[in-house]
């Protein structure tokens, strides 16, 4: 074999090799979603730090923990950790650059198609009510929105490419939030 043949043949493996890694069975989703809630939530301290909106309505502060914590811990237990339990007896990840074995339509996932982004979103809800800090709860639909831009369309198609018509069947029954 001559030094361009050899050359070509390592530039075709070469090749192949990069293929296989962009059509690797996993969504295309390239940011760590929980850093989402947490860059907004974040936000929503700084911009309350900075501008402050007065909530013009008072309740105590022992009463707004209850009620935000109430909120988070059902969110993370209620939707977050039920579905993860329910994803790992399944014998997947939640971890959405890791492969879907089958479409789950079963605990949370009857109501919604994305209970652990739901729940992260709740989170905001819920930490924006125990500081009393009306950025949180506006910036929660854009914390909803950057998910879904960000995580959920990339899932939804892997997820269509990978179970067509069963995962549209699944679309059609079970909507996206709620």
């Amino acid at each position: 074999m001559s030094h361009d043949e050899l050359y070509d043949s390592c530039i075709s493996a070469q090749t192949r090799v990069n293929m296989i890694d962009t059509n690797k069975d996993s969504a295309a989703v390239r940011v760590f979603p929980p850093v989402i809630p947490a860059l907004i939530i974040l936000l929503g301290i700084g911009l309350n730090y900075v501008w402050p909106i007065d909530p013009a309505v008072t309740i105590s502060k022992t009463l707004r923990f209850w009620i935000g914590g109430a909120i988070v811990v059902s969110a993370m237990l209620g939707l977050g950790g039920w579905s993860i339990l329910i994803m790992r007896r399944d014998g997947q990840s939640e971890h959405p650059w890791k492969p879907t074995l089958n479409i789950i339509d079963r605990g949370p996932f009857r109501v919604t198609r994305n209970p652990i982004y739901l729940q992260m979103v709740v989170v905001c809800i819920g930490v924006g009510v125990a500081l009393m800090n009306w950025w949180l709860l506006l910036l929660a639909p854009v914390c909803g929105w950057l998910l879904q831009r960000l995580a959920i369309l990339p899932e939804e198609d892997y997820l269509e490419r990978k179970f067509g018509e069963s995962y549209l069947a699944y679309k059609d029954r079970v909507r996206r939030w709620l």
